[in-house]
């Protein structure tokens, strides 16, 4: 058994890089996602006896460099950049998040009574988990999930889930915009344009928004400050939860955000590709803590809620947008945009071969990332107080 406190950070960051590496050399393993992937790997060494049940590594992970990874995705967000995302774009967002939130806090009053035991107590906490994740992002889903101690089989079990629902959702973004582009009104020309293109002056933003999303040089200085900026953020968050009251995690949301439009901070490079780590060491103590009996007893039930969570989010979401009369193209992007976060919008809007909506749907998926942890905790508090 690995037991050696730095033997077994090594092996963490040995499963970390292995499933960044394989999301990056090959096709299915972006398919899949490194989260996913370095969750299994998490599980396959706990359920092969490899690795203790409990370490104050794993404490170190899911505790400080959980929080580190909030922030420093968080520092990808520029409130500024919204203005490229559009009316209509980030009305259909603001639909689209609603959707997911009426979605989660539905199915978990509805599906509560018939739960098994394992589940039924903690479908509060997974209400808010898919909020959270169906509003933004994995960043929202990792936070949330955190921060309403959610047990580590059903956070496995939800992560499977979401990877799936979200597979199954760009699938049907995909065609639903051709079999229901009679239902709606035409797409507006610049939805056939890139802005890249057509307007030459928003092309730095443009590249800026999509080099912060796959990935900017590493700089050691930017580094540095990267991470002090991060841990004074923690400690400031900390601070005002204990002496004003509230959510640690929401003050840090906060916080992170206000930093994130500061012009200093905006100039540093690498936030995204530390968070992207950051977070997926996380994701591994998660797999560790996961046993595969406990995660094949409640994964039916999950997968369950998960899918009635996006089923009625894509109901809600496209129902509104044709009574708003906006056009169906804008509205599969957007609501991309919140199931599988801004890289899925872009990419649906490529495949969709509208690229003068790839920006906006970037953006939205963006301003996801900062609303996803503030709907995902009140829709966790909201089925709380209802169930008792």
């Amino acid at each position: 058994m690995i037991s050696s406190p730095l033997a077994l950070a090594a092996t963490i960051a040995g499963c970390t890089a292995l499933g960044l590496w394989l999301e990056h050399r090959f096709g299915w393993a972006r398919k899949v996602g490194a989260s996913l992937l370095v969750i299994a790997f998490g599980a396959v060494l706990a359920n092969a006896g490899l690795v203790p049940k409990a370490s104050p590594v794993y404490d170190a992970v899911s505790g400080t460099v959980t929080s580190l990874a909030v922030v420093w995705l968080l520092l990808a967000v520029r409130l500024a950049d919204l203005r490229a995302a559009g009316g209509r774009m980030l009305g259909a967002f603001g639909i689209a998040a609603a959707a997911t939130f009426v979605g989660a806090v539905g199915a978990a009053l509805a599906f509560a009574p018939v739960l098994g035991p394992a589940v039924r107590p903690e479908a509060w906490k997974l209400a808010g988990v898919l909020t959270g994740t169906y509003t933004g992002g994995s960043l929202n889903f990792a936070a949330v999930g955190r921060e309403l101690a959610l047990p580590d089989s059903l956070f496995a079990a939800a992560a499977a889930a979401d990877n799936v629902m979200t597979a199954v959702w760009m699938g049907a973004t995909l065609v639903l915009p051709v079999w229901l582009r009679r239902l709606y009104p035409a797409p507006p020309k610049e939805a056939w344009t890139s802005r890249d293109a057509g307007e030459p002056a928003s092309a730095p933003a443009d590249r800026s928004a999509q080099a912060r999303l796959t990935g900017e040089p590493l700089r050691p200085l930017d580094v540095t400050v990267l991470l002090a900026l991060a841990l004074g953020l923690l400690l400031a968050a900390e601070a005002l939860a204990a002496r004003v009251g509230g959510v640690a995690i929401l003050w840090l949301t906060t916080l992170a955000l206000l930093a994130a439009q500061l012009p200093p901070v905006r100039r540093l490079r690498g936030a995204l590709p530390l968070g992207v780590v950051a977070l997926n060491l996380f994701f591994v103590t998660i797999g560790i803590g996961s046993r595969f009996a406990e995660i094949a007893r409640v994964g039916p039930e999950v997968f369950y809620l998960t899918a009635a969570v996006v089923a009625v989010h894509g109901l809600l979401t496209f129902g509104i947008a044709r009574l708003a009369r906006l056009d169906v193209e804008t509205t599969a992007v957007a609501s991309q945009a919140a199931v599988g976060g801004p890289s899925t919008a872009l990419a649906l809007a490529i495949a969709r071969r509208r690229p003068g909506l790839a920006l906006p749907g970037l953006m939205a998926g963006l301003l996801g990332y900062a609303v996803g942890n503030y709907a995902g905790l009140a829709a966790a508090w909201l089925v709380r107080g209802w169930l008792g």
